[in-house]
């Protein structure tokens, strides 16, 4: 991501949003908190304060560049909106969380909202998961 995407999203470029969008970027498909971000900011001599962290995904998710998930049982995590449509599963031993896109489910998901009158306006699947012990 460049600062043209700040620019487009009506945001003006300032180092803590270069730096925000940075790490956003740089671990594709990844979820962080907003004390993951701040972490990696400290371990690379950021000075950027927790509270600065909060306010730009703020605005990031409300520019539309960045998309916020409350998982149950833990804190929110935020990850680029890179347009593409995925669905998560979420470890729940772990908190890991795991995208994946399936045109099976997607295609139920229509059948049956059809079956009962509607047309899907936009949705959500979080699939919580446990590891399979092997025997």
């Amino acid at each position: 991501m460049e600062s043209t995407e700040l620019r487009k999203a009506g945001l003006k470029v300032t180092h803590p949003r270069m730096r925000i969008l940075e790490i956003l970027d740089s671990h594709d498909g990844r979820h962080f908190s907003a004390e993951d971000i701040y972490r990696q900011l400290l371990e690379h001599h950021d000075d950027i304060g927790l509270a600065t962290v909060y306010r730009v995904l703020t605005q990031f998710e409300a520019a539309g560049m960045v998309l916020k998930h409350n998982f149950e049982g833990g804190q929110a995590v935020y990850e680029l909106d890179r347009g593409k449509h995925h669905d998560h599963m979420v470890d729940v031993e772990s908190g890991k969380v795991i995208e994946f896109t399936s045109e099976e489910i997607e295609r139920l998901q229509h059948e049956i909202a059809a079956k009962h009158g509607y047309a899907i306006e936009d949705h959500s699947l979080v699939l919580y998961v446990r590891p399979i012990k092997k025997k």
